[in-house]
């Protein structure tokens, strides 16, 4: 009976035992269940955003200075005028074949018929022309004749080779345009006379007067060119209006202005390409550049590169440029003392347009605004 008895106790706890489970199983899943009810539950079902979180403070490390770009080209500082001139005298002094050989002659104790000869000689040699040398020969004689013992050979040369190169005419160069526009230069000439180097070397004159200048590369058809100007261009910061090789010439011309019409620069400078004065065409082309730039402002001055060494080829040259795109200018390169200077004289006969530049040598600045007398008192020492 005892037995009996333990026996329903222990099943009656067990029943208490299990049901009592059951029934904290069934709250904690009605708990459970409430709470996912509420957003601030932080369960999975929705979304809160992240708490901001605050990171371990770190010491950053120094930054180190940046590293130096490629630094910026240093422009060069082109040479003044008044400096140029002086170069000048000193370069045609030291080869003053010219003027030495005239003044030699003139210098003998009796000018008789055979050295008026020799002078003549001379001067035709020089390139000077026929009607110019027998023009200088007269006024010579006449001059030495009527001052007889009293006249200065070396005065006498100088003021009538000043006489023949002419100084009446106008030598300035018109690099302004009307009304705020800029002055267009055209460059003009045959392949080998250094007419794209020239171009560089008077933007750099233009530079030291602090005029404001636009390049156009418009000779699209020689390998290079364009690259040769536009190191010009970078050395004195100056902005070179390019295309594509073989590009329209017409096409760049007329780009360049309109980029210099833009950004109000004073002076356009355009380079064309190198023509052969008997290619009929070609001269054809080179009016129809300035026609296409003339649509937008007037050309202002048109400038043929000439080299001096080239003599009666270089008249030549310059009447069919005269023709095809009415010159305004001569720029002579290559100049110096030696027999060939008289192509100054020749050429201005020739155009009725004066030397306005001439070139002296290799360097950057080695180009000048002509003067006779300078010229003329270079050649004689």
């Amino acid at each position: 009976m005892e037995m009996v008895t333990l026996i329903v106790i222990i099943a009656v706890a067990a029943v208490a035992i299990i049901g009592g489970g059951i029934l904290g199983l069934v709250a904690s899943t009605r708990r459970r269940k409430d709470r996912s009810l509420s957003p601030e539950a932080g369960t999975d079902v929705i979304t809160r955003p992240a708490e901001p979180t605050v990171e371990p403070t770190v010491e950053e490390p120094e930054a180190e200075p940046a590293t130096a770009g490629p630094a910026a080209p240093v422009l060069e500082k082109p040479e003044s005028t008044a400096s140029r001139l002086v170069r000048l005298r000193q370069r045609l002094a030291g080869s003053n074949a010219l003027g030495r050989g005239l003044l030699n002659l003139l210098s003998t104790d009796q000018l008789d018929e055979d050295t008026w000869e020799s002078i003549e000689d001379l001067l035709l040699t020089a390139d000077i022309g026929v009607a110019p040398t027998q023009e200088l020969v007269e006024g010579l004689r006449t001059r030495l004749r009527v001052e007889g013992g009293k006249a200065d050979p070396k005065a006498a040369l100088r003021d009538e080779l000043i006489k023949l190169v002419d100084p009446s005419m106008d030598r300035r160069l018109q690099v302004s345009g009307a009304d705020g526009a800029p002055g267009v230069v055209l460059m003009v000439g045959v392949n080998g006379t250094g007419k794209t180097t020239t171009t560089g070397k008077l933007a750099r004159i233009l530079v030291s007067e602090d005029r404001k200048v636009v390049l156009g590369a418009a000779d699209t058809f020689r390998a290079a060119a364009a690259e040769q100007l536009t190191t010009w261009g970078e050395r004195v910061g100056v902005e070179v209006v390019r295309g594509p090789e073989g590009t329209d010439p017409a096409s760049v011309a007329f780009d360049s202005v309109k980029e210099g019409l833009d950004t109000g620069v004073d002076t356009v400078i355009v380079d064309t390409a190198g023509r052969l004065q008997n290619k009929a065409g070609l001269m054809d082309e080179l009016g129809k550049v300035k026609r296409v730039i003339e649509k937008q402002t007037p050309v202002t001055e048109v400038l043929l590169v000439l080299d001096a060494t080239t003599g009666q080829n270089g008249l030549i040259q310059a009447r069919v440029f005269s023709e095809a795109v009415a010159v305004t200018g001569i720029v002579l390169t290559k100049l110096d003392g030696s027999a060939k200077g008289g192509i100054v004289v020749a050429v201005q006969r020739e155009l009725g347009v004066p030397v306005k530049l001439v070139g002296l040598g290799e360097g950057p600045d080695d180009l000048t605004p002509f003067t006779p007398e300078a010229f003329v008192d270079a050649l004689l020492g």
